[in-house]
């Protein structure tokens, strides 16, 4: 069962919550301040964490700011809760490092999706003789991309990737020079038709580059969408 952690100040949220999540293996945990959120972070494994975004103490961008900081939990999937038809709060949420984001109010249902999907991003999946081909490492000048171990070394460095920068760098890797619309990043990602939010893609794809300097490996067609470019190692 996988272990999720909320952090929102709302009170009641909390206990319906986690009884409906029970019914999809997803044990839930509460927090009602980020104070008492960033405690169990420290003291606890967790494998994502709902995040609102109005909080007591500090705001849910400045607490995701600071969840990406540490290196325990750099990677943790996060899923911002913002209000419905914000686009300011979407877009800082993605810029700083959130996995996905859900408006509220929300439907129970989509949350269980949306979770399922930034869980099966970020957990190693169960390799096979059939699937040896799809897992093995991607080399390419100045950098390493190993889809096992769900690692990606820059110049034999380590990179701290989220989960979704590193699915979309191991999707934009795989088929170099393929060229990538938004649309189709967003529902590959996703692993279902997606909200169109073309803004989210190129907030996610100027992170990952951010991450990649001084390496050069995506590139822009404007008006079509983005391709790996980076060349074969020597």
């Amino acid at each position: 069962m996988h272990r999720i952690l909320l952090i929102d100040d709302d009170e009641h949220l909390a206990a319906p919550l986690a009884n409906y999540l029970r019914r999809f293996d997803l044990a839930l945990q509460s927090a009602l301040r980020p104070s008492q959120g960033l405690a169990l972070l420290a003291a606890e494994p967790f494998d994502a964490l709902i995040l609102d975004v109005m909080l007591p103490e500090m705001d849910g961008f400045e607490l995701c700011r600071r969840i990406r900081r540490q290196p325990e939990t750099s990677a943790l999937p996060v899923l911002m809760l913002t209000a419905r038809g914000d686009l300011t709060d979407r877009v800082v949420g993605l810029e700083l490092g959130a996995d996905d984001y859900l408006p509220k109010p929300f439907e129970p249902r989509e949350l269980a999706a949306r979770l399922q999907t930034i869980l099966r991003r970020a957990r190693p999946q169960a390799w096979s003789a059939a699937t040896a081909q799809a897992a093995a490492t991607l080399r390419f000048d100045g950098l390493v991309v190993d889809t096992q171990r769900r690692q990606a070394l820059r110049q034999g460095q380590p990179l701290e990737l989220t989960s979704t920068e590193f699915e979309l760098l191991v999707l934009l890797a795989r088929e170099p020079h393929k060229v990538f619309s938004r649309d189709e990043i967003l529902n590959r990602l996703r692993g279902r038709d997606a909200e169109l939010f073309t803004r989210a893609v190129d907030l996610l794809v100027s992170r990952l580059r951010r991450k990649l300097e001084p390496l050069q490996c995506i590139k822009t067609l404007r008006n079509a969408g983005y391709t790996f470019a980076a060349g074969p190692e020597a």
